[in-house]
């Protein structure tokens, strides 16, 4: 079966007639146990900013597999990175490359720092997934997380169908947001959406707000909203929360909004009404699966899928209780 010695070509026939007859398939579980061969990954994931952060749940499922997987000895060094400065991506950058690890689950956070580990990870022949965010064809073994430019399609049709016409803000709570990938990809589909109308009945305006530390943000968003007559707001991240603080604050309760991610507090502003829909993504099975697809290659030798979409969710006060954690 595995070629090894001098067998007898007859031997080899009759061998092979069996297996077929058969239906025979290796135990690769067996065939990795007996090996006893071990892994050490890597994750590059954004430091998330309290202990309700988005960033801590892919890294729940990331351990939850990790440990599913002890008996192979799999094992797992997490790195962590500011999402607010690239600089810091890239130090820990050189951390993982200096690791030297068998395989990488990374979000390119930051697209052009991104492409630069790419080509070391590519050069080092380390197999490296995608997760929460994608580029297209560098020589990922596997992408796992929503369709950013469908999830932005899908909020596009949702505020539309809630706002018969008005004027919509997009905004970004992010720095660089050229550099953003899954954001840019977000704006995309939701413009798309509205371009596609053969009869406009919304103006859509963009704007970006870097610094969420004092209330000069409001100030701006505030101003923003009245001068423009807008009448609903599609956030591009998990950060919804700051405009439910904003509407509450301000007292505009006209205006409807759209969002992502199952936050405490974004959970909290959906309850009140002040958030119409989240749309979710399941992060605790994005690590989960990006840690499995890792094994199954870089272990199990075998060939995976380069596209692992997840579900786009939506979710409304009236369902939201029904969306339990990863477990």
């Amino acid at each position: 079966m595995h070629n090894r010695g001098e067998v007898a070509e007859s031997t080899k026939r009759k061998i092979r007639e069996i297996i077929k007859e058969l239906d025979y398939q290796p135990n690769i579980f067996a065939s990795t146990l007996a090996s006893k061969k071990s892994a050490l990954f890597a994750t590059l994931l954004p430091q998330p900013p309290s202990v309700e952060g988005y960033w801590n749940k892919p890294f729940i499922g990331v351990k939850r597999r990790i440990l599913e997987l002890k008996q192979y000895g799999v094992q797992i060094q997490p790195f962590t990175f500011n999402q607010t400065d690239s600089k810091s991506f890239v130090t820990e950058t050189k951390k993982v490359l200096k690791l030297k690890p068998e395989g990488v689950v990374f979000a390119p956070f930051f697209k052009k720092e991104s492409i630069s580990f790419i080509q070391e990870l590519n050069e080092n022949k380390i197999p490296f997934v995608f997760i929460d965010s994608e580029i297209n064809d560098a020589g990922q073994l596997s992408y796992i997380g929503q369709d950013s430019y469908q999830s932005g399609l899908v909020s596009g049709k949702l505020l539309d169908l809630i706002l018969p016409e008005g004027n919509i803000l997009i905004i970004h709570f992010a720095k660089e947001m050229d550099n953003q990938n899954h954001l840019v990809q977000r704006e995309k589909g939701f413009y798309e959406w509205f371009d596609k109308k053969e009869e406009p009945n919304h103006q859509l305006f963009t704007t970006e707000v870097e610094n969420t530390q004092n209330d000069e943000w409001m100030v701006k968003v505030r101003e923003k909203i009245i001068s423009q007559n807008i009448k609903g707001i599609f956030v591009t991240n998990s950060k919804v929360f700051f405009v439910g603080k904003l509407i509450e604050k301000l007292g505009f309760s006209n205006i409807r909004v759209i969002g992502h991610d199952l936050l405490k507090e974004n959970k909290e502003y959906l309850k009140k009404d002040i958030v119409q829909f989240l749309i979710c993504q399941r992060p605790e099975e994005q690590g989960y699966n990006a840690i499995n697809k890792l094994f199954k290659n870089v272990v199990q030798k075998r060939v995976i899928a380069k596209k692992n979409y997840t579900s786009i969710d939506i979710v409304t006060k009236e369902n939201v209780d029904y969306y339990k954690e990863f477990k």
